[in-house]
């Protein structure tokens, strides 16, 4: 037998003060004791009577109309005809979180297996607002390849370097998501599949670390010297013990022991993932010492809100100050030249002082010793290089 529906019009429940009003096969708007009216379902699943919440009539931010209600009265009977439970199913969509919500979730989960906190950082910002306003208060369960392109289309290739690795981070939430339950299918941010038909090729290129010809340091070294700022501080102190950026940014107060003259930075922190010890000349303990009397965190070289450190960009402006067109990492190279070119100290201590393996791993295993004495008679000289006149 065929059940009535559509029986009411909006001149009808705008007129009623009833306490229930049907619209037939199911659909009713109930009138609550404050005046606010909400449609609900009715429906029976394994014998017991059930109410499912449609939406508000005339409250809230998203008023359901009557057309809008009928049209969620056909999803709902449609889900009963597929032997669907209408409400369960209505539960399990509202477990499923935005992609916000999941890529705050994967990075919490992993934030303790990665080397230092400006890694974490980085993961915050990339699938932050920063680049994914769009998708952030979107279901995780319906980020598609259309969604993934609309991210990475505007920097794929002005941030080449940014775009691919926000690319592989997205790719990395979805998969989360997937294992989570929260969805099915493909994964939109795979670069093999739909994406590499619907991103422009990029030219590859090889690009090296611009690096200043030694015989500048000096100068630079003195024009540093005059700037103000934890930047400018920090590149000094980058400088002076041939450090990777990353290292010295992360460098936290109890890795250093005044009294030995070293640095010691944990694996976790390294590249090769392995401790690594740098021996301290008296210019680089004098801009600890400076550092020290500005403690404000465990951080020696901290960014503004204390939480995390300076990021590489701090101290990438501070050397564009005094040596446009050139790179921090690239005074690791300077370094190396000058190492090579302008003293007798063994290829193997420079090597090491920049923690870069030497020889092989029989090699490796026979020499115990970091050299450590050997290195610190390198990075003294370094240091009255560095500090000598232009």
């Amino acid at each position: 037998m065929k059940v009535a529906r559509n029986k009411l019009t909006v001149t009808q429940i705008n007129a009623s003060t009833k306490t229930l009003l049907g619209d037939g096969d199911g659909l009713y708007l109930r009138r609550s004791k404050s005046g606010t009216r909400s449609w609900i379902f009715v429906y029976h699943w394994q014998g017991k009577r059930r109410e499912l919440g449609l939406g508000s009539y005339n409250s809230g931010t998203a008023p359901v109309g009557l057309v809008a209600a009928r049209k969620r009265a056909d999803d709902v009977r449609a889900q009963l005809t597929d032997g669907i439970d209408p409400m369960a199913e209505k539960r399990k969509v509202a477990a499923i979180p935005t992609f916000g919500k999941a890529a705050d979730d994967y990075i919490a989960g992993q934030k303790a297996g990665w080397s230092n906190s400006k890694h974490g950082w980085q993961w915050e910002q990339t699938l932050g607002d920063a680049y994914c306003s769009s998708i952030r208060n979107k279901s995780v369960a319906e980020i598609g390849v259309d969604d993934i392109v609309g991210v990475l289309e505007p920097i794929w290739l002005e941030k080449a370097e940014t775009a691919t690795r926000l690319r592989m981070r997205l790719e990395k939430v979805l998969d989360f998501a997937k294992v989570k339950g929260w969805r099915s299918g493909d994964n939109p941010a795979v670069r093999s599949g739909n994406l590499i038909h619907l991103l422009p090729t990029r030219t590859r290129q090889v690009k090296h670390h611009a690096a200043l010809a030694y015989a500048d340091v000096p100068g630079v070294m003195a024009k540093l010297t005059d700037l103000d700022g934890v930047g400018a501080e920090a590149l000094r102190f980058t400088i002076l013990t041939a450090s990777r950026s990353a290292e010295v940014f992360g460098a936290r107060w109890d890795e250093f022991d005044f009294d030995k003259k070293v640095w010691i930075i944990p694996p976790e922190r390294m590249k090769a993932r392995q401790q690594h010890t740098v021996p301290l000349s008296d210019a680089a303990v004098a801009i600890l010492k400076i550092r020290l009397e500005k403690k404000s965190c465990d951080f020696v070289f901290p960014g503004q809100d204390l939480k995390t450190p300076i990021s590489n960009m701090t101290m990438g402006k501070s050397l564009k100050k005094v040596a446009a067109g050139v790179t921090v990492h690239g005074m690791r190279s300077a370094f190396r030249d000058w190492a090579g070119d302008m003293t007798n100290h063994p290829r193997e201590i420079a090597e090491a002082a920049l923690a870069h393996k030497v020889g092989n791993a029989v090699e490796q295993a026979y020499r115990r010793s970091d050299a450590l004495e050997k290195r610190r008679a390198l990075m003294v000289d370094w240091a009255n290089f560095c500090t000598s006149p232009k």
